[in-house]
């Protein structure tokens, strides 16, 4: 559900999106801003436990988790350390 509202938000804010086909992988979501910027999406609810661990291969393609709080049903980037 996260990811149907991850998708919608991002088309709001002026973003292309295109979705990962397969089920598994270190990006469910690749983004498009309107300059052109690229970002590699993992979509995270506010339930999940582990949101500021991304796995080696997520911090070495630069995968950034977009949070979903699924009480307030309100989106943001997270900024990652490095």
């Amino acid at each position: 559900m996260a990811e149907h509202y991850a998708i919608t938000w991002l088309w709001d804010n002026g973003y292309q999106v295109f979705r990962n086909c397969g089920c598994t992988g270190p990006v469910d979501l690749v983004a498009m801003s309107p300059n052109g910027d690229l970002k590699l999406l993992d979509v995270k609810s506010y339930r999940d436990s582990n949101l500021s661990s991304r796995s080696p291969l997520q911090k070495r393609l630069g995968v950034q988790y977009l949070h979903f709080n699924s009480e307030t049903r309100k989106m943001r980037f997270v900024e990652h350390r490095e």
